[in-house]
């Protein structure tokens, strides 16, 4: 029996008369009488898919799914990328939503495709070495967690070939790389935290705010919907983030617990209410115009147009991006003397080794009370005024 052919298939740009242009991919599969004949599938339109980058990635789902029957039949794979290939279609279909987080799909991806495969492509699994890895990975102009994230995927690939019995030794276990940071990550001062705060645009003011109160990600925050909020209880429902133009669950189930709000959090959402421009209970509170409305905004935008832009002219020289206002709320906790625990749930961290394995709930009253010690600092509020 004749074994079927790997295709990469065509992608391509369709213009419409009506309507904005289409994204197309297009190959060929065998019909029942045994001719090949050329298939097609739309992807999306350059709006939902703006760049060809965007549309690649849509396409992956459809090429793997088309060679899904190639890829199973050819056996034991004889080099790195048809390795990588059957990884791809067996643990990282972008379509599933079972398993690792969609963003964390997109790393691997990325890793495989800008690293891993032009590096190892064409070697056969069984001349890869320990050593030859790890002088390669000491060549990559890569910070060191970098470099340590190729090395776990190159070892998980490996792994994956010992699951389906091809291999017994997985050559990157032995692999040495440093993960350690070269610098440390920037925080503000509450100095810094007011002037930059006060010069942003009300909206980048009002995420900020909630970042740098409540210490969720921009993702998380970019995930809220108004009927998340409860202006009762003064508490917030995270229930899904928005990571690289999708929708998903949040980093880990921990990060999924309500999260106070200060008043002053809870004075900006009620100002912006009115004037968001998409105020329904089931809208995103910082929704997009450009989709009108079906999804929130795009964080990097917003941080290399407006956060960063902002932070230099009012003289911060400190690298600044959204999970600055995560950190400096961290580091505001620590500082402030609040228990460890309470610590930990506010900023609702799976593992954290400043907990020492504490596992007593923290109360609600005890996180407000955390809370708004840190955010008295920020603001230069006294502490009577938020009794």
């Amino acid at each position: 029996m004749k074994r079927p052919r790997y295709q990469f298939g065509t992608l391509y740009m369709e213009p419409r008369k009506s309507g904005p242009d289409v994204w197309v991919y297009r190959w060929r599969e065998t019909n029942q009488q045994g001719s090949r004949q050329l298939r097609k599938q739309i992807l999306g339109t350059v709006r939902e898919l703006p760049t060809q980058a965007d549309a690649l990635r849509a396409a992956e789902t459809s090429r793997l799914s088309i060679n899904r029957h190639a890829v199973e039949q050819a056996g034991p794979p004889q080099t790195i990328r048809k390795l990588v290939e059957h990884y791809r279609l067996k643990e990282t279909p972008m379509d599933s939503h079972e398993g690792k987080r969609r963003s964390t799909k997109l790393c691997y991806i990325s890793n495989l495709e800008n690293h891993i495969v032009p590096r190892w492509g064409d070697y056969p699994p069984g001349r890869v070495t320990t050593i030859e890895v790890e002088e390669w990975l000491k060549s990559l102009k890569l910070a060191p967690g970098s470099r340590a994230k190729v090395r776990n995927v190159l070892s998980m690939i490996f792994r994956h070939g010992i699951r389906w019995g091809w291999f017994t030794q997985n050559p990157v276990a032995m692999v040495r790389v440093s993960s350690k940071r070269l610098r440390r990550p920037d925080i503000l001062t509450a100095e810094e935290f007011r002037t930059l705060l006060a010069a942003l645009p009300d909206r980048e003011r009002l995420m900020g705010t909630i970042c740098a109160t409540t210490g969720l990600r921009i993702c998380e925050v970019l995930g809220l919907k108004w009927e998340d909020i409860d202006f009762a209880t003064c508490t917030a429902d995270v229930l899904r983030s928005y990571s690289d133009g999708a929708i998903g669950p949040c980093k880990t189930e921990i990060s999924e617990q309500p999260v106070p709000l200060d008043d002053i959090v809870l004075e900006g959402l009620q100002a912006w209410l009115p004037v968001c421009g998409y105020p329904e209970p089931g809208d995103w509170i910082f929704a997009s115009d450009h989709s009108f409305g079906k999804t929130p905004l795009w964080p990097d935008s917003l941080r290399s147009k407006t956060l960063q832009p902002i932070a230099r002219r009012v003289g911060i020289k400190k690298r600044i991006g959204w999970h600055t206002f995560r950190r400096t709320y961290s580091s505001l906790l620590a500082e402030t003397g609040n228990n460890v625990k309470v610590v930990q749930e506010l900023m609702r961290h799976a593992k954290i080794s400043t907990t020492m394995e504490v596992y007593a709930q923290a109360g609600m009253e005890k996180k407000r009370d955390a809370q708004r010690k840190a955010v008295d600092v920020l603001f230069d509020r006294k502490p009577e005024a938020a009794a």
